[in-house]
């Protein structure tokens, strides 16, 4: 299983994020727009992640609710059908909640810096510091803190869980 040490917070300010971002890369930016249907799967969390509509892959991934850098272990997987695979994995496990989020990637060293702008949520940074097969967990908490900084991600933006957790105890969104 794959392992990276991440962290999401809300971003207060996505222009300036995005100049600090572009910065610190040494690469261009890749915009993305992806859509995370979850399914209701007993541990971990499972999704089917379709990406500018052209490809897809599912991910399974597991990691701790709480703030702060913590570690993801994940499978990654490209799907040639996506169609079929989401009735297959909707008939086992049921549709917990679909995601749908505006993406720039940048790269910065093993980091891969997510700017988000997620449908009914807002805004959020998300880091995932790559974790080689022997690599140190310590030293990748490490750079995503020093990332948050030269970001100015600070401690009381971090939030816990994933964009399916804050959805499901979203508001509703005002109707007009």
């Amino acid at each position: 299983m794959n392992r990276n040490i991440e962290i999401k917070a809300r971003a207060h300010d996505l222009t300036e994020t995005l100049r600090l971002a572009q910065a610190l890369s040494s690469s261009h930016s890749e915009a993305l727009f992806q859509e995370d249907v979850f399914f209701g799967v007993p541990a971990g969390r499972l999704k089917l992640r379709t990406i500018n509509h052209t490809r897809s892959e599912l991910i399974f991934y597991d990691r701790a609710d709480e703030t702060g850098p913590k570690c993801s272990n994940y499978i990654r997987f490209p799907v040639s059908d996506a169609v079929i695979m989401r009735r297959q994995l909707e008939s086992a496990f049921g549709i917990r909640g679909i995601v749908r989020k505006s993406r720039r990637l940048f790269i910065v060293g093993t980091t891969r810096v997510h700017l988000d702008e997620v449908q009914e949520l807002g805004d959020f940074v998300e880091l995932e510091v790559v974790l080689p097969p022997d690599g140190s967990a310590e030293a990748a908490v490490s750079t995503a803190r020093e990332i948050m900084r030269k970001l100015k991600v600070d401690d009381a933006s971090l939030v816990a869980g994933a964009y399916i957790d804050l959805l499901a105890t979203a508001p509703p969104a005002p109707t007009s």
